[in-house]
């Protein structure tokens, strides 16, 4: 196909997946409650740093600088330097960092997440075969960068145009998914193992956006219309549920957290499809942390529905870290001398 108008034009969305400086401000403060911290700029220098330092241990939450694996680059040093850290390995954070390839491995065991392409040139769009609407991604981004209103597409033009920009814009290739018309939420989980706890589930509102925008989460819904001066009244936590599609959306949220092999925490993305049926969207294993109510970041907001604040939230993501790791944290050791007066 060589029709269709120019691709829709893009806002500089290159940072989107950062986190602010008002955000590791808080992340600092938090665990300074109880620990003492040094910071350490991700970036070229981070390796001399981190050899000069020698922390103890890592709260990772560096999104990396480039490349389609640029979650994993640090957590490869820390390995490297056999420094303990939060958070998912690199090769977990690097496969849930390829859409097509995490939508595989939870295909092969089952997890249901929708039907989907992959097109790495436009030369392939001839031979595509997809059922609309589907909704275009680019295949190694987060943080909603690169998927805009737009991005749902109910017929071929549609559909080359967003492939098109994808390509050109994002130079990567495109997930091509078919749309899920149901209910979306957001799930967030920690822990390890069997011992995995699903917090308040989240609910995107999508009658919070302008009618004629589509019901998705975005970049224009996250980041223009959502803001922290004016925020959307656009999730509802705990999500308003039966218990039964409750307990299915936390089960195969939890399964997928297993399957790729997830550590600590992650956030996942579920919508249901025209049946009512949950599907994973995507997993995020460096879940979004923006400390203020105002700012609508799920994992908190889910946090706060269970009771914990802020500073409580990070510090038991660093508890669970620290027990994984067989290393002792102040609760720890908190909880054994309080067994010990027990029994004395």
């Amino acid at each position: 196909m060589q029709g269709g108008r120019a691709h829709p034009a893009r806002v500089n969305d290159m940072y989107a997946e950062w986190d602010t400086m008002e955000t590791i401000d808080a992340v600092r403060s938090a665990l300074a409650e109880r620990h003492d911290v040094v910071m350490i700029e991700a970036n070229e220098g981070a390796y001399e740093r981190l050899m000069d330092v020698r922390p103890d241990f890592v709260f990772n939450i560096a999104e990396g600088l480039h490349g389609v694996s640029r979650e994993a680059q640090m957590p490869a040093i820390f390995e490297l330097l056999r420094i303990p850290y939060l958070g998912s390995d690199p090769l977990t954070l690097a496969v849930c960092l390829d859409k097509s390839r995490a939508k595989e491995i939870l295909a092969y065991h089952k997890v249901p997440t929708a039907p989907f392409t992959v097109i790495h040139a436009l030369e392939e769009f001839e031979d595509l075969r997809v059922r609309f609407p589907s909704i275009v991604k680019p295949l190694h981004e987060g943080s909603s960068k690169g998927i805009y209103n737009a991005c749902v597409v109910r017929d071929t033009d549609q559909l080359f145009n967003e492939v098109r920009t994808v390509l050109e814009v994002y130079k990567q290739p495109a997930l091509v998914e078919e749309f899920l018309s149901g209910r979306e939420f957001t799930v967030a989980i920690m822990g390890n193992g069997r011992d995995l706890r699903v917090l308040p589930i989240v609910e995107i509102k999508f009658d919070a956006l302008p009618g004629e925008m589509n019901p998705i989460y975005s970049y224009e819904a996250k980041w223009i219309l959502d803001t922290s001066d004016n925020p959307l009244d656009i999730f509802e936590c705990p999500a308003k549920i039966d218990a039964e599609l409750r307990d299915e959306i936390a089960r195969i949220s939890c399964d997928a957290y297993t399957v790729l092999r997830c550590r600590d925490w992650s956030r996942i993305d579920v919508r249901l499809d025209s049946r009512g049926k949950p599907h994973i969207l995507e997993i995020n294993p460096l879940p979004g942390i923006l400390p203020k109510p105002e700012d609508n970041s799920c994992f908190p907001k889910a946090a706060r529905a269970a009771g914990m604040n802020y500073s409580q939230l990070i510090n038991s993501a660093l508890d669970i870290a620290l027990e994984r790791w067989g290393l002792q944290s102040p609760k720890t050791v908190q909880k054994r001398a309080e067994n010990r007066e027990g029994k004395g």
